[in-house]
């Protein structure tokens, strides 16, 4: 079996252009229009967990070897031998994010952290190709 990593950071593109955009955004409406500048703060202010994951650049990422399932988020850390695992489930939610579960077997659901979970089609097929059983549930509101 060959082995599988995925590894992601807080410092991506994305995240730096959606930042830009904003600050672009509340910029623009302080100067052209004379938004208020305390309602201009508060845009501002739900900026700083993306501004957080920009500079601290945390690493997160998934593991997948002959032993079992191994994950990483920042200080996060887990992992889980194949024996335990009934199933792995991926659950999208109504923002289009997928949530990755590991269905042990005992019943019991063990989440694997947002930040570490590779693309939802790719993570499948290698769960797939090493015959592990994989549920998809999409927009579930819960579960």
């Amino acid at each position: 079996m060959t082995p599988y990593r995925y590894e992601s950071t807080g410092r991506n593109r994305g995240t730096v252009l959606a930042l830009g955009l904003v600050w672009a955004g509340i910029v623009t409406a302080v100067i052209a229009f004379d938004a208020a500048l305390w309602l201009m703060g508060l845009f501002a202010l739900c900026t700083l967990p993306a501004i957080y994951d920009v500079v601290a650049a945390r690493r997160s990422g998934v593991a997948l070897a002959s032993s079992g399932l191994s994950w990483f988020a920042g200080r996060r850390t887990g992992d889980i031998t194949w024996e335990r695992i009934s199933h792995m489930r991926l659950d999208t939610r109504l923002d289009f994010s997928v949530r990755a579960s590991a269905v042990l077997t005992s019943g019991k659901r063990i989440r694997l952290p947002l930040e570490c979970t590779p693309p939802a089609d790719t993570f499948e097929q290698v769960l797939t190709d090493r015959g592990i059983a994989v549920q998809r549930h999409h927009f579930s509101l819960l579960g």
